[in-house]
């Protein structure tokens, strides 16, 4: 991967972690290095997902991955929160 592939993951990332947390109700307990964290997971989780499902690639923008992505980082960022509140 190069260097533009990793940082635009980490945009990717950031955006998808802060969208995972959006969706989610209440108020979440934790910081925003923990969002980036799971944000940038979700995202390459997601795109393997995508890719394995079929729908990596498809024609203008990719919903079902971008969809996915979200999920995961709210079930990323709900599983975080519970570790910490638990702590």
């Amino acid at each position: 991967m190069e260097i533009s592939g990793i940082i635009s993951a980490i945009v990717v990332g950031v955006v998808i972690g802060f969208l995972g947390r959006l969706v989610l109700p209440g108020r979440q307990g934790i910081g925003i290095l923990w969002t980036l964290l799971v944000g940038i997971v979700a995202a390459l989780i997601g795109t393997a997902v995508a890719q394995v499902l079929g729908v990596g690639d498809t024609e203008g923008l990719d919903w079902i991955e971008l969809l996915i992505q979200i999920a995961l980082a709210a079930v990323g960022v709900s599983a975080v929160q519970r570790v910490k509140t638990k702590v």
